[in-house]
């Protein structure tokens, strides 16, 4: 939702930082709303006493199928959990997140490598591709949709909270589903009307995340370090907040690369290549 008196290149400057875009780019061409709805993206964990409709949920869901696809070979399922039994088994795997099971709609975003494999039978044709490829084709598939999707929740005046932790219990999720092999679950998103506004997190700025030409690492230190202290002049990340305090100690300033490389030093879904393997793919 845009506050009134705020240009593109405001919101720009919220999300990257103030000096991410000039002034004048306002002008540069006309500005469609969706832009300003993309740039003012939150999360959202909480959601109002109040239904989806099924017939927006349908519209939502074939701008998600709009979605460019690789080669055309449409490898996206997306499964809608409307059982609220099966809603809570899925959140029960995930205690930590009550806004699984909390959501009004809940939907999750699989790679469908399977599809086109049955095509290939029916036509009496070889697959031939079946390596790491055919893995990486379904997962962005799959991870392209999940972002339309979030952008149409938006636009419409929607919230959501993508789940990619859903991994960490990929077997159960599987067998919760009925995955059949070859598809596999890439992340949920809760859907709802927003009970709260939301928090815009910053960006790491563009100047560290484009590269011009061939890939810059000399930056890298220097304007993680600059993103650190503009971040957390933003918002400091709570005592309460710090990971791991036992473990690594306290530090005399806790930012957010510090909080994610702690994030990142334990294993997690250690055993997600076994399982896709035991899926059915083959990552040669």
């Amino acid at each position: 939702m845009t506050n009134v008196g705020q240009s593109l290149a405001d919101w720009i400057k919220m999300r990257f930082g103030p000096n991410a875009v000039s002034q004048s780019s306002e002008t540069a061409f006309q500005v469609p709303q969706l832009l300003e709805t993309i740039l003012n993206h939150r999360t959202h964990r909480r959601y109002a006493d109040k239904p989806v409709p099924p017939e927006m949920l349908k519209v939502l869901l074939a701008c998600t199928f709009s979605t460019p696809s690789k080669s055309d070979l449409q490898q996206c399922s997306v499964i809608h959990v409307r059982d609220r039994k099966q809603q809570e088994r899925l959140g029960g795997l995930i205690p930590s997140m009550p806004w699984i099971t909390a959501a009004p709609e809940f939907l999750v975003f699989c790679g469908d490598s399977r599809r086109i494999r049955r095509i290939s039978e029916l036509r009496g044709i070889p697959f031939a591709n079946d390596h790491l490829d055919a893995f990486l084709n379904a997962a962005a598939d799959a991870a392209m949709h999940l972002s339309t999707f979030i952008a149409a929740a938006d636009a419409a005046g929607l919230g959501t909270c993508p789940i990619s932790v859903l991994r960490n219990h990929i077997a159960e999720v599987t067998e919760i589903l009925a995955l059949p092999e070859h598809v596999f679950p890439l992340a949920g998103c809760c859907l709802g009307w927003p009970a709260a506004e939301g928090f815009s997190s910053l960006r790491l700025p563009l100047e560290l995340t484009v590269h011009e030409d061939r890939y810059d690492a000399e930056k890298t230190d220097r304007l993680i370090d600059q993103y650190d202290h503009d971040r957390d002049a933003r918002f400091r990340i709570p005592d309460s907040g710090h990971k791991y305090v036992d473990e690594y100690g306290k530090v005399d300033f806790y930012g957010w690369s510090e909080d994610k490389a702690r994030q990142v030093s334990k294993p997690e879904r250690d055993g997600l290549g076994a399982f896709l393997r035991e899926q059915g793919f083959n990552f040669d």
